[in-house]
């Protein structure tokens, strides 16, 4: 204490700082220069105790200085605070505490961050003196005083609620207890900033709902009523906010006052205020988000449907507005995506009017039909807006509206179709957009009359708007190409040449924001067309320009990005046929990884990058790795010698239960790739099987929540390991094998279920007693396969169930058969010998089992999984239990409600049981139409600028794929 009222600034020391502070405040000043003479002085032990004093005490200082000194205070703190004298931080808490209520507000406001920053620091109990400050300061009638302290209230509710709700040393309560009722008391406060400032505070602990506030509850309510009609915009802002933070997390505080709470809602949603109406809109998709009963909303649509629609067209000032000339000449501004991004009252209600068609479906029509035609009937420039809002309410309705709107598909389409051409840009853009949400029923009506006609119109249309004047059409235009692109798939073959023409075109318009977009589009229609893409025409239209442009690109480029992904689509579409373009574009990949290994790597090829990226801190670039590492082993595993035992030790650590619940997908590319080394290097394998086993059973035993094709992988690579090395994994059968029987029981029949099935019977061979008391396990897994192609692996689960009908005591294997329903006991019939499970078949009851071959037969496949909840499209077709489906496409918080970006992709889900029915919400693996396989890849989401390394390996992970022989592998490695 003495050190601390013992310093004083010097006058020269203190003269320089304000000179300093003064110059970086200046426009034209040198940041970069200042920048470093403050960082300078930050190495005085004392420089914050002057940045203090300014803020605090430098009076005859201008207000911009000492706001500048506080905020420059405030991120010192950060870093430096704990290594502060004591005697130095006392002084910094001693001189902002009379500072609160300071006689300039913006000096009481910086002093507040800087207070909210300090205690995240102390703590509470580290600084007892600024709970009596504030207490202090609430308790007076002096007005900068309680704005001061409620004003750090805030912020330190906003940034630190829950340091409130602990018991402190000294107290008889806990702060929060002293704070929240004269919080509450400042509701009734003549100031509106008091009354902005402590509904602001409250409204931080609704979502964890601290003790004080939950016994408080009525009185907040009627509090919320009370301000509910408040004159300032601020406070109503803040009582919508509280009304939709509730209805979220505590929706049974509302219900007794649910009607009057809609009926204020609905008020709101109309007020002036385009902020306080925002806030309003946001309950209706809230309340429809947290499941409460339909019937609560029911009533209100009729008022609630046109109020959405109104609020759907272009505000006056909407940013969009000044964008909509034909600016495809003007260069890229770094403010146009953040334009797109805002959230605003077009947007929410959209978004509201989006969940409540999936809410209430076909109801909604009868009220929102009339307003639609209404407004799109009108044919004056000035209406204009009108019409634009009509076409996105008919795009925001299709998914939740499909049962009604479905028959009358082609009149919507065919008016939508010359929309394309409207002279209104943000019109051509909606209606891009409002067409691709048709696109799958579009394509299902190619086989009925006109219905090809219709979709070619359509196609044309779109290609049209890829070729349009205006940035924003042709990003719209790009994205519902890809969109329809999805859904057509081959039906675009006919019309393939034109359509690369087209994309060759925009290729040499588009500039860079857009280009990305297009890259998305090429690579969509490479996933959607495949195999027909390879025609030497087709490649001298595509080929060329995205070769030059990933020559020009510098690898420092985040444009590489999406064009990484896009060549990733061209290799599995082409598959061999990309041999011609595979050794420089792995090259460049490779270049890409070496560049950001440099600092670990001192001389680096292929395999020792591998090894570095499957170690990596990032999960995206392990994961990318590991993938990778996979197929190496498929296609070339000569080229991981001699660090084998490296990678497996590697992929073994991704696998231990804190991994797994922190990156599930490096794990699940970790059991893959270990999967595939198995079949490949065999008994190498040896030393990490008990490791890998031992991580592998908790997984198939607590599979609740986990990604479902880490549970499949899991159960497969444990089977390969089985396989290989039956006598270690053996002894343990008894520990697992029911939790792996069910696993095995949901997985597809392929080559990889196969070898599974392999180690199985390895297994009991090996251990048959071990699997005896689990048997009835065993045989409903063997029943889960519909058809098993290699005729050895079926002779194999015959010997199997044969020895074990031949090991068991008389009458035991007809009491195991009687415990099966009859469709298990039928499907097992299959494995029969000679008519029956016959005991006088002259085959040993458990034999050895055949050695694996050196590498698979089966066709790799490349895949992209990531776990999502989605709703299914179709149902379950006959007895696959596999139906199309897709994510749910919310219009809430990106660009597609201003015709953005494409939203959704087509998926495949799978029900063993066959129940799957329209419309149910599943939980999926994202896997791409044409592609099954169960290891994830990298995020599908191109807009995000991932780490280069993962998306080279990404790439490299496919070009292994589709391209590489074990040739090429050996010339890259002995390239050394």
């Amino acid at each position: 204490m003495a050190a601390a009222a013992l310093w004083q600034p010097r006058e020269e020391g203190l003269r320089e700082i304000c000179g300093l502070l003064e110059q970086q405040i200046s426009p034209n000043a040198d940041q970069a220069r200042i920048w470093q003479q403050l960082q300078q002085y930050n190495r005085l032990a004392d420089f914050n105790n002057y940045l203090v004093f300014i803020l605090a005490r430098a009076v005859g200082k201008s207000l911009e200085v000492r706001q500048a000194a506080g905020l420059l205070l405030k991120n010192n703190l950060r870093t430096t605070f704990s290594s502060l004298s004591s005697s130095y931080r006392q002084y910094i808490k001693s001189e902002l505490l009379p500072c609160l209520g300071a006689s300039d507000r913006t000096v009481r406001s910086t002093v507040g961050t800087v207070v909210s920053v300090l205690l995240q620091l102390e703590t509470v109990a580290g600084w007892p003196e600024l709970l009596e400050a504030l207490a202090q300061c609430l308790a007076s009638n002096d007005f900068n005083h309680m704005e001061g302290a409620m004003d750090a209230i805030y912020k330190i509710c906003e940034d630190i609620p829950e340091e409130l709700d602990v018991d402190v040393p000294g107290l008889s309560e806990r702060p929060i207890n002293i704070f929240v009722p004269r919080l509450l008391q400042f509701f009734q406060s003549p100031h509106a900033i008091l009354r902005k400032l402590s509904l602001g505070s409250i409204n931080q602990f609704i979502v964890f709902m601290p003790t004080a506030l939950f016994m408080s509850m009525d009185q907040y309510l009627q509090g919320l009523f009370h301000i509910a009609q408040d004159p300032s915009a601020e406070v109503r802002k803040l009582v919508c906010s509280a009304f939709v933070q509730l209805i979220e997390v505590r929706p049974t505080f509302l219900e007794p006052h649910l009607r009057n709470v809609i009926e204020y809602l609905l008020q709101a949603n109309k007020d002036p205020d385009d902020e306080v109406a925002l806030e309003a809109c946001e309950f209706w998709s809230a309340y429809c988000d947290g499941n409460l009963p339909p019937d609560g909303l029911r009533e209100y649509l009729p008022r609630l449907i046109p109020i959405l629609l109104s609020n759907m067209a272009y505000a006056e000032d909407d940013e969009t507005l000044f964008d909509a000339e034909d600016d495809e000449s003007f260069p890229d501004r770094d403010q146009d995506e953040d334009t797109v991004n805002v959230w605003n009252l077009r947007k929410c209600s959209a978004a509201g009017l989006d969940i409540l068609s999936n809410v209430f479906g076909d109801e909604i029509l009868p009220t929102l039909m009339p307003l639609i035609q209404q407004k799109s009937s009108t044919t004056s420039d000035s209406s204009w807006k009108e019409r634009e809002a009509a076409v996105l309410a008919i795009g925001a309705v299709a998914e939740g509206c499909i049962n009604g709107l479905y028959p009358h598909i082609p009149e919507i389409v065919t008016f939508l179709i010359p929309l394309l051409d409207d002279k209104f840009p943000l019109i051509r853009s909606i209606t891009c957009w409002t067409l691709s949400r048709f696109s799958k029923f579009i394509i299902q009506n190619i086989g009925h009359r006109d219905g090809y006609e219709q979709f070619d119109k359509a196609l044309m249309g779109v290609l049209r708007r890829i070729l349009d004047t205006n940035k924003r059409v042709q990003e719209a235009a790009c994205s519902a190409f890809a969109t329809l692109e999805e859904e057509a798939a081959e039906e675009l073959a006919p019309r393939l040449e034109i359509i690369l023409q087209h994309l060759l075109c925009a290729f040499g318009k588009y500039q860079r924001r857009n280009l990305r977009i297009l890259y998305d589009a090429i690579g969509t229609l490479a996933d959607a067309v495949g195999s027909e893409l390879n025609q030497p025409k087709y490649l001298d239209i595509l080929m060329p320009p995205l070769i030059a442009k990933w020559q020009q690109l510098a690898n420092s480029d985040k444009d590489l990005f999406p064009l990484l992904e896009c060549f990733t689509s061209i290799v599995q579409a082409l598959g061999p046929a990309f041999s011609q373009f595979a050794e420089p574009v792995f090259q460049r990949c490779l270049s890409l990884i070496e560049i950001q290994q440099l600092a670990k790597v001192a001389k680096s090829n292929l395999r020792d990058l591998l090894l570095q990226c499957c170690m990596d801190q990032a999960t995206d670039i392990r994961q990318s790795a590991l993938a990778l590492l996979g197929d190496l082993a498929k296609v070339c595993p000569v080229c991981l010698h001699p660090r084998i035992p490296d990678f497996l030790r590697v992929a073994a650590e991704q696998l231990n239960i804190t991994a797994v619940k922190e990156a599930a997908s490096v794990a699940n590319n970790a059991c893959w790739a270990i999967g595939e080394l198995a079949v490949q290097v065999r008994q190498e394998i040896a030393p990490v099987v008990l490791t890998v086993i031992s991580c592998l059973v908790p997984i198939l035993q607590n599979a609740e929540g986990l990604n479902k094709s880490l549970r499949e992988n899991s159960a497969i690579t444990l089977g390969r390991l089985g396989w290989i090395c039956p006598e270690l994994v053996a002894p343990h059968v008894g520990h697992f094998i029911q939790p792996w029987c069910t696993a095995l029981c949901m997985i597809r029949d392929d080559y990889e279920k196969e070898d599974a099935f392999r180690g199985l019977c390895a297994i009991v061979r090996t251990n048959p007693q071990g699997a005896v008391n689990s048997l009835s396990y065993l045989c409903k897994a063997v029943a889960s396969w519909h058809e098993i192609q290699s005729e050895d692996l079926h002779n194999d689960i015959c010997q199997v169930l044969n020895g074990y009908k031949q090991m068991l005591p008389n009458g035991a294997w007809e009491q195991c058969m009687s415990t099966l329903e009859p469709p298990v006991v039928q499907r097992l019939s299959r494995f029969q010998a000679g008519g029956s499970f016959d005991d006088n078949v002259p085959t040993p009851p458990f034999s050895s089992s055949p050695q694996p071959p050196l590498s698979s037969a089966a066709t790799p496949r490349c895949q992209a999984h990531e776990v999502m909840q989605s709703r299914t499209d179709s149902a379950t077709d006959d007895e696959t239990g596999w139906c199309n489906c897709s994510p749910p496409l919310r219009l809430i918080r990106t660009p597609a409600t201003s015709a953005g970006f494409r939203r959704k992709k087509k998926y495949r889900a799978h029900d063993p049981r066959n129940q799957f029915e329209v419309r149910d919400n599943v939980q999926l693996q994202k896997v791409p139409l044409h592609h099954e396989d169960r290891r994830p890849s990298l995020s599908q989401d191109v807009s995000k600028a991932v780490d280069a390394v993962g998306r080279s390996g990404r790439l490299m992970d496919d070009i292994c794929h589709q391209t590489l022989s074990s040739k090429f592998c050996d010339d890259m490695d002995g390239s050394e």
